[in-house]
């Protein structure tokens, strides 16, 4: 399948996003930034490498376990990078931009730039929409009732009844998530390269990257230490990339499969925006600003605290809620969610089984 690019939709004249488009574009928020891009690319690129060298030197000690956390952080960082490539943000050309990402995700990280490209537009195309958006589809934690409700066999109904306790522990598997999912979907045919690249390009990265990211750690130490740090790294960065991704939408509305909404409001009652300064804006990559980003999706993301300042007044203008909160909130938001979803689950299993008739045998006994 080729993915592409979810942009900013041909606003009809006289539509309430037409308006706001006219102002944001007209504020110059939409140019690209190419110095601050530079930079950007260029001290996270530095870190990235760093990280690599302290592998190296450290050698075979236990103090790479500290090394591992700081490459967990390191591959979440360019990660960003390659969100906003797979947006268009950074280069003119859109070919620049594929392949960049391509040698962010597949080369450097080992995710595969083209599915995750794919999956992550139709998330845009269709936020929090049933049956449409893979980000709360079928899976191991259940975001909607529906879903609970399918979920029949024993261990499904026991995660579902315990999720919200189990979420943040499930988020230190997502980077080997991500791993299987980018080979899977190459080695199925389900999902090509963005925009015509070639399924064989994206596996020679990934196996590249799996080849020396393996022979890499090693060399350098004990096969032992070399599975401690495999299992801290790939879970700092599946933590990392999950708690800076579940506060935009979790605990959110969510729409129903058959519901029509404008693109406006769809993107704007479905997300949630996270409070907080420069950190905010670097711990996040920009995510923080989730509402501003999922109506201008190509916007450079230096630009999304200064749309703030137009999109917050002209959605009260409109009486179009517009969520912001802290980080904090936002993740409690998220997991009351999921502890409301699995209410009924709880429920059922607390009531107490009828009693057996006098004179029924038990099988077995």
């Amino acid at each position: 399948m080729t993915a592409v690019t979810v942009a900013e939709p041909l606003a009809r004249k006289g539509s309430d996003y037409a308006a706001l488009a006219r102002q944001v574009r007209a504020a110059g928020l939409l140019d690209r930034r190419p110095r601050s891009h530079a930079v950007r690319i260029g001290v996270t690129l530095a870190f990235y490498a760093g990280a690599c060298a302290a592998v190296a030197w450290v050698g075979d000690s236990w103090v790479q376990m500290v090394v591992a956390v700081l490459l967990g952080v390191a591959f979440t960082q360019i990660g960003f990078l390659g969100h906003d490539s797979g947006h268009q943000q950074m280069f003119t050309s859109r070919r620049a931009n594929d392949l960049f990402g391509r040698l962010l995700g597949n080369l450097l990280i080992g995710l595969s730039y083209g599915w995750w490209v794919g999956k992550h537009n139709r998330h845009h195309a269709n936020p929090n929409k049933e049956d449409h958006d893979p980000d709360i589809g079928e899976g191991v934690l259940a975001f909607t009732t529906a879903q609970i409700a399918a979920r029949t066999g024993r261990l499904g109904q026991v995660i579902a009844r315990r999720q919200a306790w189990l979420f943040f522990p499930l988020l230190t598997l997502e980077g080997f998530n991500l791993h299987v999912a980018s080979v899977l979907s190459l080695r199925a045919g389900a999902e090509r390269s963005s925009r015509g690249g070639s399924r064989a390009a994206e596996a020679f990265l990934l196996t590249v990257h799996l080849a020396v990211y393996l022979a890499g750690l090693l060399l350098v130490m004990s096969p032992a230490k070399a599975l401690v740090f495999i299992a801290i790294h790939q879970g700092v960065w599946g933590l990392y990339m999950g708690c800076s991704f579940a506060p935009n939408h979790k605990g959110m509305p969510v729409i129903g499969a058959d519901e029509d909404i404008d693109y406006l409001r769809r993107q704007v009652v479905t997300s949630r925006n996270v409070r907080g300064g420069v950190f905010t804006d670097l711990l996040l990559g920009g995510l923080n600003y989730q509402i501003e980003h999922h109506l201008f999706p190509s916007m450079p993301r230096t630009s999304l605290r200064h749309a703030q300042r137009l999109v917050r007044p002209y959605c009260a203008g409109l009486d179009i809620p517009y969520c912001e909160t802290s980080l904090l909130n936002s993740y409690t938001a998220a997991i009351r969610h999921l502890n409301i979803l699995g209410a009924p689950l709880r429920t059922r299993a607390l009531r107490p089984h009828p009693a057996r008739p006098t004179g029924t045998s038990i099988p077995g006994t």
